[in-house]
């Protein structure tokens, strides 16, 4: 299959898939979007170690300065590829969720990308273009594209380019419903998803929401934030959804249980469930964040903490 026919495909089976695309014709918003990716190296030996990172009880918050060369990981049946593992569930920290950064070289990628069973997978490219093949049916993914790959579907990934490419996973164990089965795939470009208003903001803060969140068969969202410049969440969220936070964009303030942090584009935030937040857009861009999220089931009782 050459590369303009996974163009043609992924764009065909794009539109097919994506819950709130733009109809043919239709006027789109006309702004850029950037996403930042991690570069790696090392600081120098005569820099002050005193920085930015912070982890409580909480929250957690690690920037973009820490993700080196020296805290990444390989991943078993994966070829020239690395990892930053930024969320990971462990007493005090993530519960829910895992999140990786994964950097693949050239001629890189898996056959055999994830080796435990039940995970369902987001997908998010922030720099190069790959190849996807979720079941049947292979993707050219390129920044901004999207892809929900569910429970026990066979995948693989192939950087099939000179240059590297960047991505984020997001995995989840997946949660089962009784007579319901997991949802399909879906793989979508957040160019063609409209975003949606929060009232009363008049478009100033709006997010872009590649599942559709009243599909009861998802058990997890990940959404982009976007806030214009000024623009703000003006109270304090204080829920039961734990949260993964990377700032694909921008920079901006967050109110962080009891803490204002400071954020920039390629830092990274975990919140703790019912830890309250807040925050406001700062500079002459936007400020962009890709936010994870677990929904739409019970609180689990028995075996907690087993």
């Amino acid at each position: 299959m050459n590369e303009q026919t996974n163009r043609d495909r992924s764009k065909r089976l794009t539109r097919k898939n994506a819950q709130s695309t733009y109809a043919e014709g239709e006027e789109r918003p006309d702004f850029t979007r950037a996403y930042y990716a991690p570069k790696g190296g090392l600081p120098g030996q005569s820099e002050l170690m005193t920085g930015r990172s912070v982890f409580t009880e909480a929250y957690a918050f690690i920037p973009r300065g820490v993700m080196t060369d020296i805290v990444t990981s390989g991943l078993p049946f994966w070829d020239k590829t690395r990892t930053w593992i930024i969320a990971r569930p462990m007493t005090g920290f993530s519960e829910t969720f895992s999140q990786y950064i994964v950097e693949v070289e050239p001629g890189g990628g898996s056959v055999r990308p994830d080796t435990e069973e039940g995970v369902g997978s987001v997908l998010f490219t922030v720099e190069g273009e790959h190849l996807v093949t979720i079941g049947p049916e292979t993707f050219l993914l390129s920044p901004g594209h999207f892809a929900y790959i569910p429970p026990n579907m066979t995948w693989t990934q192939r950087n099939h380019t000179g240059e590297r490419v960047v991505f984020h996973w997001i995995r989840k164990a997946y949660e089962p419903l009784e007579d319901m089965d997991p949802p399909p795939p879906l793989v979508v470009n957040e160019a063609d998803v409209k975003e949606v208003a929060m009232p009363d903001t008049q478009s100033r803060w709006t997010t872009t929401r590649f599942l559709d969140h009243s599909d009861m068969r998802h058990d997890m969202h990940v959404t982009i934030v976007n806030l214009q410049p000024g623009a703000e969440i003006p109270f304090m969220e204080t829920h039961v959804m734990e949260h993964g936070l990377y700032v694909l964009e921008g920079k901006g303030v967050y109110k962080l249980n009891r803490d204002w942090v400071e954020v920039e584009a390629g830092d990274f935030m975990w919140l703790r469930a019912f830890c309250p937040q807040a925050c406001y857009a700062g500079g002459l861009g936007r400020f962009r964040y890709l936010l994870y999220k677990d929904v739409n089931r019970h609180a689990r009782l028995r075996g907690f903490g087993r």
